[in-house]
């Protein structure tokens, strides 16, 4: 399985990991990193017989980053491997994680998993692990230069993903005129990253006009208040893109309580919440990037890093858009998501 997959061309139609499809023990094939930015993968010297792994997210507050760390458990229970989860609760608290990745420095750790909010923070910290001879995987990111050299990236394109559902609402909109409000995440890579891919996705359709963009704070509270103040300045607006689904949550709120039953609310994850509030009504389309799966190739390569047989590079997790036409389909496939839908579809 692993030598067909990785005859797959990354970029082309890949439906390895979309939503009716699993991972099992393998992943797509890497792609290199840029030019400085790949450690060596000699580096590595594990020095725990029974391999030991931090999972380290920015935050324990988005179920996105508890849903890859399910999958990371479920590799480890699989391959007898000891993993734990480090992380602070909130998003924002840089000091808090950079603290905790100090600390796992200081305990016999083979491996660390890791997703942060400020790349230039956490570099000088992995730099330190990398030197240690841990090995070093980025979750939930394709960056293709962290400032300092790692040993492995996974995650899908975001740029890429929020240019199709650009695309989506471009078809939807069917040329009519579209008023646009941007709810950003808390400013850094991520951010940057999936608004960039909305702007370039629509920056070519004349009936789309972008009015506002805001900070909602990767949450669902900074949605709905970034929800309330748009709709209140603008309140002829036809469509919130939120960079996460957190925040397109919050912003259905906001659209809720100001009386906006026909706007469109398009998001960014395919968390679990937010895919059933798609087939509630409550908001319109996401792009789906498959965490529980996410976790499962980052905890396979990680294991690969550790025995030597993984080459470094970014892994790209493929993505789908779900909206109205294919949530319940997704829904009814439980295994694949975390946490489980609160009811059967």
């Amino acid at each position: 399985m692993k030598n067909l997959m990785k005859s797959i061309v990354l970029g082309a139609s890949v439906t390895m990991m979309s939503a009716g499809a699993s991972v099992a023990g393998d992943y797509p094939a890497s792609v290199p990193l840029q030019d400085g930015a790949q450690a060596a993968m000699d580096t590595i010297k594990p020095v725990n017989e029974t391999f030991r792994v931090a999972y380290m997210p920015p935050a324990t507050e988005f179920n996105y980053y508890i849903a890859i760390g399910e999958g990371i458990k479920k590799v480890a229970a699989e391959k007898g491997v000891e993993v734990f989860m480090l992380a602070p609760q909130s998003g924002a608290d840089i000091n808090g994680q950079m603290g905790m990745i100090q600390d796992v420095l200081t305990q016999d750790v083979d491996a660390i998993i890791f997703g942060t909010h400020d790349e230039f923070a956490a570099a000088p910290l992995l730099k330190k692990a990398v030197d240690k001879g841990v090995a070093v995987v980025m979750i939930n990111s394709d960056i293709p230069n962290f400032p300092t050299p790692i040993h492995g990236v996974v995650g899908y394109a975001q740029r890429k993903g929020t240019h199709k559902i650009a695309d989506w609402a471009i078809a939807k909109a069917d040329g009519k005129p579209v008023k646009v409000g941007i709810i950003e995440g808390q400013p850094g890579y991520h951010s940057t990253e999936r608004v960039g891919g909305f702007l370039d996705g629509i920056k070519d359709a004349d009936n789309f006009e972008v009015v506002v963009s805001i900070d909602g704070k990767w949450n669902v509270e900074g949605g709905n208040t970034a929800g309330m103040d748009i709709l209140q300045s603008h309140p002829d607006i036809d469509m919130l893109f939120a960079a996460n689904d957190y925040m397109a949550i919050g912003a259905s709120y906001a659209a809720k309580a100001m009386g906006q039953r026909d706007l469109t609310i398009l998001g960014n994850d395919g968390d679990t919440s937010g895919l059933e509030e798609i087939a509630a009504g409550n908001f319109t389309a996401t792009v789906n990037t498959v965490p529980f799966l996410m976790g499962q190739a980052a905890m396979n390569a990680t294991m690969d890093a550790l025995d030597g047989t993984f080459e470094g590079g970014w892994i790209e997790i493929p993505t789908t858009i779900v909206d109205g036409s294919n949530v319940v389909q997704v829904l009814q496939e439980p295994e694949k998501l975390y946490p489980q839908p609160s009811k059967s579809y």
